[in-house]
């Protein structure tokens, strides 16, 4: 949908006020920035707004998410809801910089990041409190095998994950877990920063719900293999994935950031455990992949970089799940 469409956005402004500029990066929403002078004409207000893409309702429940949007607003952790319309909506336009792909990998900013974590899993937000993953990518499975060709079906091997994903929630969740409020999707463009401050915004909570922290760390560390502003953003480049150095500062940063002192083994159980929730971090964007180039538009190549995390499903479970989770 073009932002010419919207006929809330047409009539909020005289034409000539009127300066929409689209923002990049977005993978399943449009994005624009709406300016337009101040009444003494000497400076510009910008709001954002934000067109649901199609299909992606698939994937969360959009009433719950503006609920969480709205806590989080009230709970200072984002942009403040400004308004709504049947195909989107419209937010507060935060004057900071989207981190780009090499931020994540900067010590100083993934420090930041790994403290900005902690605060969010530690948030006391409503609805219930039980692990969403596992049910969500059941569902997702299903709509999978639904929409897909039956050689897509075949080529991704979709009737043997229901039987992967049991096994990984019953090897996952042997081990006492902690429980937190998840961003689930923290990749680099849902993460803002105050140049002066040096103070983190997380933003875009449409898979946010209540996880493993484990996973989260995860999927964050998943993302830095991406940069979804390259020729190729589809490619995933797993030849920077964070190495074990890495992956143990960040952990302890986590760890540390309320002011706890964690010791050597609390870091490498938690480093371990993480490792192990890549594997579902994979099954879950590899079939949010498939799900998407069926139902998206926007120009991504769903499939390939489904492939991918599947491929590297494949490749990991071996090593980080043993014998004991390699099918027969």
């Amino acid at each position: 949908m073009a932002i010419k469409d919207i006929g809330f956005i047409e009539g909020c402004l005289p034409e000539e006020l009127k300066k929409v500029i689209p923002l990049k990066g977005a993978m399943t929403n449009e994005v624009y920035q709406l300016n337009w002078p101040t009444r003494n004409g000497d400076q510009l207000r910008k709001v954002l707004i934000r067109v649901y893409g199609e299909g992606v309702d698939l994937f969360f429940n959009r009433d719950d998410e503006i609920r969480t949007f709205e806590c989080m607003s009230k709970h200072g952790q984002g942009p403040r809801l400004l308004g709504r319309f049947p195909d989107g909506r419209l937010e507060e336009f935060i004057h900071a910089r989207t981190l780009s792909a090499a931020d994540l990998r900067d010590p100083e900013i993934s420090a930041i990041i790994a403290a900005k974590m902690r605060e969010f899993h530690n948030l006391d937000m409503p609805g219930s409190r039980n692990v969403v993953l596992w049910d969500r990518m059941r569902n997702w499975l299903s709509e999978a095998k639904t929409l897909c060709s039956i050689k897509d079906k075949k080529d991704f091997g979709l009737d043997t994950l229901e039987e992967e994903i049991n096994m990984l929630e019953k090897k996952l969740s042997e081990d006492y877990q902690d429980i937190g409020f998840c961003h689930n999707d923290l990749q680099y463009g849902n993460i803002m920063m105050d140049e002066e401050t040096r103070s983190i915004t997380i933003i875009d909570y449409e898979y946010a719900s209540y996880n493993p922290v484990a996973y989260d760390l995860a999927n964050h560390f998943c993302e830095m293999v991406a940069n979804y502003h390259s020729d190729v953003p589809h490619f995933l480049d797993y030849k920077k994935y964070p190495d074990l150095e890495e992956r143990q500062r960040f952990v302890r940063l986590y760890l540390s950031s309320a002011g706890y002192d964690p010791s050597d083994a609390e870091v490498v159980q938690l480093v371990n455990k993480v490792e192990q929730y890549t594997l579902a971090n994979h099954l879950f964007w590899g079939l949010w992949g498939i799900i998407s180039g069926y139902v998206n538009k926007i120009e991504f190549d769903y499939m390939e970089y489904a492939r991918q995390r599947f491929q590297q499903y494949w490749l990991r479970k071996p090593a980080l799940l043993g014998s004991s989770g390699v099918s027969g």
